[in-house]
């Protein structure tokens, strides 16, 4: 039976499926459409983890982000530094304050 599924995929699932008895067709993505595929990878991660809140699937959406950050050759060092100084200067998310509106002063 064929299945389509047009997506990136993490790099031990051709074997996975070659070990099981199946067959894939795969292709190598350049660098602009691997990011494009992380994008799309990294919103459809994010619903998985909303809709399941499970361990696992956060792992999915960090793996998803450190292939990001591999590719954009960002450091994750000077992202948690940059997220540090974020959260020092405009707050993190722990007091759980949800903004209704606001009214600009004259």
């Amino acid at each position: 039976m064929k299945q389509v599924f047009n997506k990136l995929v993490r790099d031990k699932i051709p074997e996975i499926i070659k070990s099981n008895g199946g067959s894939a067709k795969c292709e190598i993505l350049d660098e602009k459409r691997y990011l494009e595929e992380l994008h799309k990878k990294l919103f459809e991660e994010a619903k998985e983890f909303i809709e399941e809140d499970a361990i696992e699937e956060l792992a999915d959406l960090m793996e998803v982000i450190y292939a990001i950050a591999r590719l954009r050759k960002i450091n994750l060092t000077e992202v948690e530094k940059v997220r540090i100084e974020k959260a020092e200067k405009k707050g993190a998310f722990e007091k759980r304050i949800f903004l209704i509106e606001t009214e600009k002063g004259e």
